[in-house]
């Protein structure tokens, strides 16, 4: 199985060849100004043992894009979301010739994660692209990129509920699970961007307190259907049941991932050595995105082979889910959209 795993994915994406393609384009653009010291970047910029490597400020909108094809500590960022949002349209384009998403209501949670995963990935690329404009443009790119991420959170625990879902688990946490999964995903949204705007203001384990553990919170709830189908399912059944080796990857990857977002390694080990490659932001990227392929090959698989289960769970209730996933996103927006306006108004003050 695990053989079938690796076969699948790879024809997803060939890495090699995917790495390429930043190379190949380079030489087609102008060069850009070099890059600067931490020092000529505001506090904001500046990322623990990252001491190079930073694009200088308010350029023109065509510099900022054309960064995408230049050597900064930006660029594995960007690249790492912007090939996943590639390679999920690819997956979503050949899902749409399967599943009938328009008339089909139960296909309608497999169609959220997609699209949030989607959402996520490009919100992600033009953050870390774009965000060198101005600091302004720094703050908001980063609160649209939380308004991704709290999307992807609330379809993760969507299609975790309706697809990947064992009965006795529902029976549990039907009550709640849902109304809880659209609130985490609005304080993992509201804390990030609180986080984002006190900045060096806050002590530094209040900041990690706000903007990680609405995350932690959400993803132990968005997660355990999962978890309690991995536990209770014996292992001689693993052959009858494709999708639990992807959900078994996708938790895995997920907090491989998780231990690099919350801690600078490598780069606190080789101080000065990984200003452009190898930033634990950076192997983060790497493995969200294999996280989310994972996810979505098992989610798909979950959808064509456990109809007769979640049909019977759910019934009519897919078009109740959609509403309260545009209820999520319309929250998170209107939040990222006032965390702007507050920081337009302290650079406004500051500058005076």
């Amino acid at each position: 199985m695990a053989t079938v795993v690796a076969e699948k994915l790879s024809r997803l994406f060939n890495v090699q060849q995917l790495w390429q393609v930043p190379r190949l384009l380079e030489g087609a653009f102008p060069s850009s100004p070099s890059t600067v010291d931490d020092s000529a970047v505001p506090w904001v910029y500046r990322k623990p043992y990252i001491h190079t490597g930073y694009r200088p400020l308010n350029r023109t909108w065509k510099y900022c894009f054309l960064t995408l094809f230049q050597q900064h500590n930006e660029a594995v960022n960007v690249w790492t979301h912007l090939l996943a949002a590639l390679i999920l349209l690819v997956r979503f384009r050949r899902l749409s010739q399967a599943v009938d998403f328009a008339n089909d209501p139960h296909a309608q949670p497999l169609l959220i994660i997609v699209v949030a995963s989607l959402t996520y990935s490009t919100f992600s690329t033009v953050a870390h692209l774009l965000q060198a404009k101005s600091e302004f443009w720094h703050y908001s790119f980063f609160f649209l990129d939380y308004v991704g991420v709290a999307i992807y959170q609330y379809g993760s625990a969507l299609v975790h509920y309706y697809y990947a879902i064992e009965p006795e688990w529902h029976t549990r946490v039907m009550g709640f699970y849902m109304p809880a999964a659209v609130l985490l995903a609005w304080l993992s949204c509201a804390g990030s961007c609180y986080a984002k705007y006190r900045g060096h203001q806050l002590p530094q384990l209040l900041g990690k307190l706000c903007q990680e553990m609405p995350s932690g919170l959400a993803y132990m709830l968005d997660i355990s259907p999962v978890l309690h189908r991995i536990c209770t399912t014996a292992p001689s059944a693993g052959s009858s049941d494709p999708a639990l080796l992807y959900h078994k990857c996708q938790v895995l990857f997920f907090l491989i991932g998780a231990f690099f977002f919350s801690h600078p390694y490598p780069e606190k080990w080789f101080p000065g050595k990984c200003h452009f490659l190898g930033q634990g932001h950076q192997i983060f990227h790497v493995f969200l995105v294999l996280c989310t392929l994972a996810q979505v090959e098992a989610v798909a698989l979950d959808y064509e082979l456990r109809r007769p289960i979640y049909s019977n769970l759910h019934s009519d209730l897919a078009h109740n889910f959609s509403t309260l996933c545009l209820f999520t996103m319309a929250c998170c927006s209107l939040t990222a959209a006032y965390m702007s306006s507050k920081v337009r108004h302290k650079l406004s003050c500051k500058a005076e």
